[in-house]
């Protein structure tokens, strides 16, 4: 048994289809992005800060599982929608291009942090500014990174997809069960 460092119901979704038993650890972190980070230097930094602040909550050395997932378009990190309005301006810019999503998955094991990053591009079709307006009146872009669910409403905007679906949902499977693998845990 594992801990899930997330309260994402998406990640949990993920992480028991994949048959793995675990118990959520929902934590809370700084996600303040320092000066000169990379796209990927702090999507890694998030999920390792994940599991560092689960450590405080669990007998010492038990396995602490966290993701972090993030959109770049044009070398800059794209947010979760603040508000209507953000969430409006974040699908605007989206609408008609291709974005990079990172996935950062860490591995809290015996106090030893292994990490793996998934990279993955997606595009969307262009978008009409009234289908823009419903998606954000609904609840599903909130607290979604890019203001978008890929697994929701928003798959009829995508026309591209080059990577992995998992990832973009939040928790890649892939790189998740090499990193179990790693230190002996079946999947």
């Amino acid at each position: 048994m594992i801990y899930l460092a997330s309260s994402s119901p998406r990640r949990a979704e993920l992480l028991a289809q994949i048959g793995i038993e675990f118990k959520l650890l929902p934590v809370e972190i700084d996600e303040s992005q320092r000066d000169s980070e990379t796209a990927d230097q702090y999507v890694s930094r998030m999920a390792a800060t994940k599991t560092r602040a689960g450590e405080t909550m669990v007998f010492a050395g038990a396995p602490i599982l966290a993701a972090d997932t993030i959109i770049t378009i044009d070398g800059n990190i794209v947010g979760k929608p603040t508000d209507h309005l953000h969430c409006r301006s974040i699908l605007a810019q989206l609408s008609g291009r291709q974005h990079t999503v990172l996935s950062a998955v860490a591995l809290n094991y015996e106090g030893e942090i292994k990490l793996k990053v998934s990279k993955s591009r997606v595009g969307f079709r262009a978008l009409a500014a009234i289908e823009i307006e419903a998606y954000c009146g609904s609840d599903e872009p909130l607290d979604k990174a890019g203001a978008y669910a890929i697994q929701g409403k928003a798959a009829i905007f995508i026309d591209y997809l080059e990577g992995s679906y998992s990832s973009v949902m939040g928790l890649p499977l892939f790189e998740t069960a090499e990193l179990l693998k790693q230190v002996g845990i079946a999947v």
